[in-house]
């Protein structure tokens, strides 16, 4: 159906942001070496001088899709956690949201580790830099504690192997099932250590 008048339709999106966003879905679904230039320019519509212009190397173009894709899946992440509640128990329907979607293909920072890690080390670094951001999310659905940080961190890991394993089974409820037994097990030893220093602190009275 077209739009009624122009004022009702959306305008059109600049050529950096085509390319980027045409980048951005294929190197995701395809995979980054797999994804030549000539077919980015071809699928954005724009010419080579005008690709070029906005993103002299390839390796120009990764990089903002690394920046993109780290400001658009961190933003969904944050919007899903409170969705679901806010606590950590949300991390389960929020990756369960994710890895029944169309297209999932893993963490695009992994996936980018994995083919360039060795060759481009900004890659490695954004990786760090993506993977502490999240940490930090995660560390907001804990209670403060001595171990907040570790749990993080221990957490961060698990959703990490659950974001692998979701990629190669043919279910991702096997994935999520584990994870949410880790989160059990932490949740255990957290529950048991409080009660130790509670026994510690009743017989310092």
């Amino acid at each position: 159906m077209k739009p009624k008048n122009d004022k009702q339709s959306k305008p059109p999106l600049r050529a950096r942001d085509r390319i980027l966003q045409t980048a951005h879905s294929l190197f995701y679904q395809e995979g980054i070496r797999a994804t030549g230039i000539d077919r980015i320019i071809a699928t954005a519509g724009v010419t080579k001088v005008t690709f070029y212009r906005h993103f002299p190397s390839k390796n120009d173009l990764i990089l903002a899709f690394l920046e993109f894709r780290h400001q658009l899946w961190m933003e969904w992440f944050s919007a899903e956690l409170q969705r679901h509640g806010g606590h950590l128990e949300a991390l389960i329907p929020t990756l369960k949201s994710w890895f029944e979607s169309d297209g999932f293909r893993g963490c695009a920072f992994i996936n980018s580790t994995g083919e360039l890690g060795t060759v481009l080390p900004q890659v490695l670094e954004m990786t760090c830099h993506h993977k502490r951001d999240m940490t930090e999310l995660i560390q907001g659905l804990l209670p403060p504690s001595p171990n907040t940080d570790r749990d993080a961190q221990a957490i961060a890991l698990a959703v990490d192997g659950a974001i692998i394993h979701a990629q190669f089974e043919p279910s991702p409820e096997t994935a999520l099932q584990n994870f949410g037994r880790i989160l059990e097990l932490l949740g255990n030893a957290g529950n048991n250590q409080s009660q130790k220093l509670s026994k510690v602190e009743s017989i310092g009275r």
